[in-house]
């Protein structure tokens, strides 16, 4: 047995002895997108701390706790917060939450996140749907032995985000009226925001966001055979676009200012899984 994945069935156990609640998908809260929690129907809550050696989020607004529940009927765990690799963390640990998921019984993986947009017609407060993912710049977290017992040494990443969970997530939005978006999302390192040059060049390559989290743990995801959407919240324009200063505040408002949409496409999306 693998050394990661011995410490998977370790963290397996620990959640298990605090409940046996089985999920089916799995929805992880970006930054600001924290209060979605409130739309579940709570059976149980485990901290990350509670969770003997597991990492731990350390960012304002990511609260750091697994939320088992009902949205609507679908049985569903949220990660109320996730853990960068800025805060420190190897990514092996940043991913672990998604293969823990995997291991509770999730079959299907709703990612989002906050993510600066890159002009183009976008603006904070936008929703979009991530059809690609550029992680070229970021330690791949497949990174070392691989984990057989999880996945294959070379998983194919053709279709990273399903086609078939993007076109639930299409009809949720035009059904409700949500205004939705779409591009091809990219990875940097953080915790610093992009350089202008930084982003010329990822427009270059065909990006229309970026943040600090995101297409790691989609690749995690893939690698163990979970099916995979991604949802981001358009909380600023990029440097080098807008004129303002980044900060955090930002994000916090442009999440509060699409909360009702976001929530209502992703419970949308949920119901249709």
């Amino acid at each position: 047995m693998s050394e990661i994945y011995e410490k998977l069935m370790e963290y397996k156990k620990s959640v298990r002895e605090k409940t046996d609640f089985e999920p089916r998908v799995s929805i992880v809260l970006g930054s600001g997108l924290g209060d979605y929690a409130d739309c579940i129907d709570i059976v149980s809550e485990v901290s990350y701390s509670d969770i003997k050696g597991f990492p731990v989020s350390t960012v304002a607004g990511h609260d750091g706790r697994f939320i088992f529940g009902y949205v609507d009927k679908v049985p569903v765990v949220c990660m109320k917060g996730r853990v960068h690799h800025y805060e420190g963390y190897p990514m092996k640990d940043v991913v672990m939450p998604i293969r823990l998921m995997r291991l509770l019984g999730v079959e299907r993986l709703i990612l989002t996140n906050a993510a600066g947009g890159m002009g183009d017609g976008f603006g904070a407060g936008d929703l979009m749907l991530i059809t690609d993912h550029i992680s070229a710049f970021v330690e791949n977290p497949l990174i070392g032995p691989n984990v057989d017992e999880l996945g294959v040494r070379f998983p194919d990443m053709s279709e990273i985000y399903s086609r078939a969970l993007s076109n639930i997530v299409r009809a949720a939005a035009r059904d409700n009226d949500i205004s939705l978006k779409e591009g091809v999302y990219a990875q940097l390192s953080g915790p610093s925001y992009e350089s202008p040059a930084e982003i010329r060049m990822l427009k270059s390559l065909g990006a229309s966001a970026i943040g600090m989290s995101t297409a790691v743990e989609a690749i995690a995801a893939r690698h163990c055979g979970l099916e995979v959407c991604g949802i981001s919240l358009i909380s600023n324009l990029a440097a080098g676009i807008s004129e303002k200063p980044l900060g955090h505040k930002e994000v916090q408002e442009a999440a509060n200012l699409a909360a009702p949409r976001f929530k209502k496409l992703v419970t949308e999306t949920v119901k249709r899984m």
